[in-house]
Formats: structure tokens, C-alpha cells, sequence
């Protein structure tokens, strides 16, 4: 993925801008994921915090403690309720972005399958990219 890219959320409230690469692109299949994405993965760009800027739009959040003990904070769009970002306490250096939310979703490209510990039998996973029980 290359920058800048620009995504939102599904009624047009919240924009965004990339400018930076990424850390990661990832499926994630955590059982808080499963629960954002309606049972698969979550498709997420994980992305160094000052890559990432709103501008546009305000964001709700929903906080809850991860695997690691420290807190995960969900935000979405206020009007529509699209996951837009995701923001780790445990690392406070980076942003997670859904991938749904880019303009052009295409660009994702997933390098690694997190959490296939949590994953359903059912759950779509690729062979030809590295597999973790956990996270990163």
C-alpha cells in the first residue's frame, strides 16, 4: 500500500488520510475481532500513529481489556457505526485501521493470519502467508 490513501466510514461523517506505510497488513481472528466483523476475521492495516489523520468527522469509542492485559479502544462513526480504527494501550505508537474503511480496499494485502487459536473451524484462512496462535 502505497501513500497517501484516503478511506471512512460508510455514511460519509468520518474521513481519513494515510500518509505512511505499514507496519502490517493482517486477518485477525480474536474473539473481539469476530465480534466487529460478524463472525470472520478482522481485516486490519496496522500503521505508525502519526501516519493517520482525521479530517473529517468525529469518533465514538468503545474500550475494553485485550489479551495483554491493557486496554483496546474500538472507534467508529457515531452516525452509521462503521469500526473505523482500532487503538492498542500496549502500543501506543501505532493505529489500526479496518481495511473496509480505505476508499480502495484492494490496496490490502493480507502478511499475516493473527489469533488462529480464536479462529472458527469455518473461518477462511491463507496458506501462503505466516499463521500466529496470538498476536503480534
Amino acid at each position: 500500500m502505497t501513500s497517501p490513501k484516503t478511506g471512512g466510514c460508510l455514511c460519509g461523517a468520518v474521513r481519513y488520510e494515510i500518509n505512511g506505510d505499514p507496519v502490517a497488513d493482517a486477518l485477525c481472528h480474536c474473539r473481539d475481532c469476530q465480534y466487529v466483523s460478524g463472525g470472520e476475521p478482522a481485516s486490519v492495516v496496522v500503521l505508525p500513529r502519526d501516519a493517520v489523520k482525521i479530517t473529517k468527522g468525529e469518533l465514538k469509542g468503545y474500550t475494553k481489556q485485550g489479551d495483554s492485559g491493557k486496554n483496546v479502544t474500538r472507534r467508529f462513526c457515531a452516525n452509521c457505526g462503521t469500526q473505523v480504527i482500532s487503538e492498542v494501550e500496549s502500543n501506543p505508537d501505532i493505529i489500526v485501521i479496518k481495511a473496509g474503511t480505505l476508499n480502495d480496499p484492494s490496496a490490502f494485502k493480507p502478511g499475516v493470519v493473527l489469533y488462529t487459536s480464536s479462529a472458527q473451524p469455518w473461518a477462511h484462512m491463507p496458506e501462503d502467508v505466516p499463521h500466529m496462535p496470538k498476536g503480534m
